[in-house]
């Protein structure tokens, strides 16, 4: 079957896919001499926010991105990429960096949302998302942000302020899980295939809304069938979307990204009232 002849329910269970590319397999196929840089300088290191500074063509770049790791040991030592409030912290400290040494932002998303526990609550997780929500809106630096799996909530909006905001072609951005909006409209998880049919999850409904920029096309079957030919594209994406928001000021770039998102809610209105 042909990627776009796949329903929303389907493009979820291909967001989900286990051997779908992770924030750590873009940084090794698009950025060479990747530095990782751990902990928060507060709490802790936490696995879940991959993040550093590398080279992508031959310009330092800060990358940061959700990371769920390919086994059951990763899977546990990561979250599930669900990050806590040290994840988000030890985000904003990469953000500033950034903003200090002039070096443009890539972002990968792929969480179904920030982890919930009470202790994360207790470590003030709504802040740190609130923050870095804030902090990443304010920078003067070129900000790209690419949904390479399942963005789901806060969380994944978190590191999704970007100048341009790309989408791998069946990859989901919502408000929460299709299972989590079946639960609570209708009181029947079963009924989640459902609800990716009505909350306009994919990348093609997100592009028609305006909340994003571009959709980066999967080979068919999904990303993970050849994931090769889908690096080739992003970065040639990349480096053409990069090369583009170098040319404008800071504080265009800043204005521009706030301008970007204050009109989302006004276009998805008209576009209801149409």
């Amino acid at each position: 079957m042909a990627n776009r002849d796949l329903t929303p329910a389907e493009r979820v269970a291909l967001a989900r896919h286990p051997g779908r590319p992770g924030t750590a397999d873009f940084i090794a196929a698009l950025i060479s001499d990747f530095f990782e840089q751990r902990g928060d300088r507060f709490f802790g290191d936490d696995g879940s926010i991959l993040g550093g500074v590398g080279l992508f063509h031959g310009r330092p770049v800060t990358v940061i991105g959700h990371r769920k790791g390919k086994t059951l040991e990763e899977h546990m030592a990561y979250n599930f990429g669900m990050p806590s409030p040290e994840g988000y912290r030890k985000a904003q400290r990469l953000l500033r960096q950034a903003e200090k040494f002039r070096r443009p932002v890539i972002t990968f998303i792929d969480t179904s949302g920030a982890y919930p526990g009470l202790e994360a609550e207790a470590r003030g997780q709504g802040e740190a998302i609130a923050e870095t929500l804030a902090l990443l809106s304010s920078l003067t630096v070129p900000v790209i942000s690419v949904v390479t799996g399942e963005g789901g909530s806060g969380g994944a909006l978190a590191l999704g302020v970007g100048n341009r905001v790309l989408m791998l072609e069946n990859a989901v951005y919502s408000v929460l899980s299709p299972e989590g909006f079946a639960s609570i409209l209708w009181k029947d998880a079963s009924r989640s295939a459902e609800a990716c049919e009505v909350m306009k999850l994919t990348a093609a409904d997100l592009l028609s809304m305006g909340v994003i920029d571009a959709v980066i096309p999967e080979p068919e079957g999904g990303a993970h069938e050849n994931p090769h030919v889908l690096y080739q594209v992003l970065d040639t994406t990349l480096v053409r979307e990069l090369g583009a928001l170098e040319k404008q000021s800071g504080a265009a770039l800043a204005a521009g990204r706030y301008k970007k998102f204050r009109a989302m809610g006004l276009n998805a209105v008209r576009k209801e009232r149409t």
